[in-house]
């Protein structure tokens, strides 16, 4: 016999079997009450019932007799029917299903047709499968005083944003994805509520983080949150997600405006498609500012948006932008060192005519692991290339003049683009390569007229700031002002200087300096044939005085190489200079 004893105090709430029942394992055989909450006690094996000790409403002490069990084999029939289902999981299915995109069919067939995808199509393409954990998802819009809550859940799933953490090619992510098809993707009370509490995780964590900032700006019309703000200006998501010293990137397709824009504009790398239009205010700003009606096409396509310099890399598609954000997030990861490939010949990159222009991205190529090259900012800043690559499998960024535009003069927009993407690398922790062939700043009235002092001094702020390994090339001419601030101050400033024998470095252009240094010694040849030879003969020397070979005998760098062992070089200068780590610093958004 088994006596089936109380563990402690309780009340007998109710008994469920009598004397001489067969009972099977793990039956209920009576119910008690402590504290408000029932337990079961179950049969520890099958049996017969031989005693009853106790009745609903008795009180028994720890150890108390409750039930006499002998125990037999007690034939259990299988169920006819299956449970009943659970009324909780049947609401929580019901209340998960709206979630999905397939219940929104409608407006999802309309963002396909004009060539969008949805928020969680995005969501999906960018984490590795299986890994996407969301927060907030049953979230709704603020508006429980004006709309039925069903209307809510149904149509305003999430209040317009997606938002969770998994992982991209193993590293741990962040993601935050503006639903357009709610509420054209604007910003509600509760909207901002789940990005703030994603931001602060991505901040305890040191998690990148990745917007999707499709949107409209601000919701004016969420009426349970006007019962407790005025006008929301101490609203806290623009400010914790300017501060958030993670990786930052944002990726627009279709219209960005407003309060979405504006964080689009901190993110440290912005990506947009060509059916982007991106604005601080959008149509209806526009018209109550009194500027007009305007449609919202007209307002920062991205082909001028492209030329402001807003927008880091341009892609055909969201599909495209995905690829590019995965891209960006691998930069912290170590890969392997590529196999060997057929790549352009060095040594015939720069022409042997020092007059004569090159495509400086043919030089980059052959320098790089083949393919690895992402460059941002393509048509601003036409004088300076800037972008990340990979060299030996370890990721670096690249400074290079343009001597295709200006004959590679850095003028504001290029010292702008170089600057910013100096502070870009030191705050993610990038090695630099500077690659310079450049006659020195622009200059001239006109060029004056554009701020150029301020915006060319960027350079020698953000190198003089910089605290991640720099290394320099000089390919052509180092002239001047120009050459220093690529150097990141001045030719001792890298961590290694070099330069092929094509190399010229020169106080300014030679041909200027004659000019200058030789004008009364030239104005009193009156012969023009023997002015002419003379001057030449003046550029000559300084030429051979400037030379790589000569300048690299003074010390002036530390090295002149074989253009043909570049890559070794170089990955051996950056080998050398150790692991980076991130700076404290921020990228400014300009």
């Amino acid at each position: 016999m088994t006596v089936i004893k109380a563990e402690s105090a309780a009340i007998v709430a109710e008994v469920h079997v009598q004397i001489g029942e067969a009972i099977p394992e793990g039956a209920v055989l009576l119910a008690t009450e402590l504290m408000k909450m029932r337990h079961e006690i179950r049969a520890p094996h099958a049996g017969v019932v031989r005693a009853v000790h106790i009745k609903p409403g008795d009180e028994v002490q720890g150890g108390g007799a409750l039930i006499t069990l002998e125990p037999a084999v007690v034939e259990v029939e299988k169920a006819t029917q299956e449970e009943a289902e659970r009324p909780d999981m049947a609401e929580y299915a019901a209340r998960m299903a709206l979630l999905d995109d397939a219940i929104r069919a409608e407006a999802v067939a309309k963002r396909h047709a004009k060539g969008f995808r949805t928020a969680r199509e995005n969501v999906e393409d960018l984490f590795d499968p299986g890994s996407f954990t969301e927060y907030g998802a049953l979230a709704v819009a603020a508006q429980r005083g004006t709309r039925d809550l069903s209307d809510l859940q149904t149509r305003t799933q999430g209040d317009g944003i997606i938002c969770g953490i998994g992982t991209v090619a193993g590293r741990t992510v962040a993601a935050m994805a503006v639903d357009y098809m709610v509420l054209a993707g604007t910003q509600g009370y509760n909207h901002h509520r789940k990005m703030d509490r994603l931001i602060e995780v991505a901040r305890r964590d040191r998690l990148p983080i990745v917007l999707f900032a499709e949107g409209g700006g601000g919701r004016p019309n969420d009426g349970d949150a006007a019962l407790i703000m005025a006008a929301w200006l101490n609203v806290t998501s623009f400010r914790h997600f300017a501060a958030h010293t993670g990786p930052k990137i944002g990726i627009v397709a279709g219209y960005c405006f407003a309060g979405n824009a504006a964080l689009f504009g901190v993110c440290d790398l912005r990506i947009a498609t060509k059916t982007s239009w991106i604005g601080m205010g959008g149509p209806a700003m526009i018209e109550g500012g009194g500027l007009g009606s305007v449609a919202p096409q007209e307002i920062g396509p991205s082909d001028t948006q492209v030329e402001t310099g807003l927008i880091d890399i341009l892609t055909e598609d969201e599909g495209e932008a995905v690829a590019a954000a995965k891209r960006l997030l691998a930069l912290s990861q170590d890969a392997t060192k590529p196999a060997e490939e057929p790549r352009p010949e060095l040594r015939n990159v720069v022409p042997v005519d020092r007059t004569r222009a090159y495509d400086m991205r043919l030089a980059i190529d052959g320098i790089v692991d083949k393919g690895s090259f992402q460059e941002l900012r393509r048509g601003f800043g036409a004088g300076m290339i800037t972008g990340f690559a990979r060299l030996n499998g370890r990721a670096i960024g690249i400074v290079a003049n343009n001597p295709l535009h200006l004959g590679g003069a850095i003028d504001a927009n290029a010292g702008d683009k170089g600057a910013r993407f100096l502070q870009l690398c030191d705050a993610w922790g990038l090695p630099v390569l500077t690659l310079c062939d450049t006659p020195g700043f622009m200059v001239g009235p006109e060029v004056e007229k554009t701020g150029q002092v301020a915006h060319v001094s960027r350079l020698f702020l953000a190198g003089a700031h910089f605290s991640q390994p720099l290394v320099t090339m000089i390919l052509r001419k180092a002239y001047g002002l120009g050459a220093m601030a690529m150097a990141g101050g001045g030719l001792d400033r890298p961590h290694f200087c070099c330069a092929w024998p094509t190399g010229e470095v020169g106080a300014m252009g030679l041909e200027g300096a004659v000019k200058l240094g030789h004008r009364d010694h030239l104005a009193a040849i009156s012969d023009p044939q023997k002015q002419k030879a003379e001057y030449q003969r003046l550029v000559e020397e300084l030429y051979e005085r400037g030379k790589a070979l000569n300048a690299a005998s003074l010390l002036e760098f530390d090295a002149v190489i074989d253009p043909a062992e570049t890559r070794d070089v170089l990955h051996r200068a950056l080998a050398s200079a150790g692991t980076c780590s991130p700076g404290p610093r921020y990228a400014d958004a300009w």
